[in-house]
């Protein structure tokens, strides 16, 4: 980048702002997350992980080490055999909304789903990770699903919790952008699109939304139809309307 500025006759800092302005990310953070989509194919289709390695385009093994549970949120041998042996911990709560269910990694909060039936929401736990050893909470564990519901029945109270957040670059990039969104407010899809720097990607973003398996932590609830009705809601509208009804209040 400075070899471009210096032949562009800008500083770096401009293009670093271009780039992030366009792109919703830093130059860094999108050649990250680009690599590690890469890595995350290549564990599926390559003959060894050191292979899927050194093709996603790290320098060594050991440097990409370092960094693999940040990545993958498991061992690499772990996300090759679907999340084998990887403990997912988890507890249901219950509040105003019905049933919600908490699921951890080592890394941090990876589920929070929403639903009617304790039961089914564990099952969707098990899709979500077929291959994990799933663990019921103990106590403590189940201390932070109080948080959880704490904070549904008053979000003034905010959520400050390690997240462990499992997409495609392009579906981090959206949940970056839902995360910054104000409690009380919403935006529509096309203006998430317009701030990722993808005007046209307004289906993608809508996708994105459908596709995010932390309920509230990630508030893809605030995000509604350019005319300001309410969408799709992979826990049902009515719950959206009732979360959105709490945090304008």
């Amino acid at each position: 980048m400075t070899d471009l500025a210096k032949a562009m006759g800008h500083s770096p800092s401009y293009f670093h702002r271009l780039f992030k302005a366009t792109t919703g990310l830093t130059p860094k953070d999108y050649a990250a997350a680009h690599r590690a989509a890469k890595v995350r194919r290549g564990l599926n289709t390559a003959i060894s992980v050191t292979e899927a390695i050194y093709d996603a385009g790290f320098s060594s093994s050991g440097r990409f080490y370092e960094k693999s549970t940040d990545i993958l949120g498991m061992t690499p041998t772990q996300y090759r055999t679907g999340g084998a042996n990887e403990d997912i911990r988890f507890a249901v709560g219950q509040s105003s909304l019905g049933a919600i269910l908490v699921g951890s990694s080592a890394k941090g909060v990876a589920a929070i789903l929403l639903g009617d039936d304790p039961a089914e929401l564990v099952r969707n736990l098990q899709d979500r990770f077929p291959k994990a050893n799933l663990i019921g909470g103990d106590s403590n564990y189940e201390a932070l699903v109080a948080s959880v519901v704490g904070f549904v029945e008053a979000p003034g109270l905010g959520l400050d919790l390690p997240l462990d957040v499992r997409g495609t670059a392009f579906q981090q990039r959206v949940w970056q952008a839902l995360q910054e969104i104000p409690v009380g407010q919403t935006v529509s899809y096309t203006e998430i699109a317009r701030r990722i720097g993808l005007p046209k990607a307004v289906r993608a973003v809508a996708g994105a939304c459908a596709a995010n398996r932390l309920a509230v932590a990630i508030p893809c609830h605030r995000v509604v139809r350019t005319d300001g009705s309410l969408s799709g809601y992979a826990w049902g509208v009515e719950r959206k309307r009732t979360l959105l009804d709490r945090e304008a209040a």
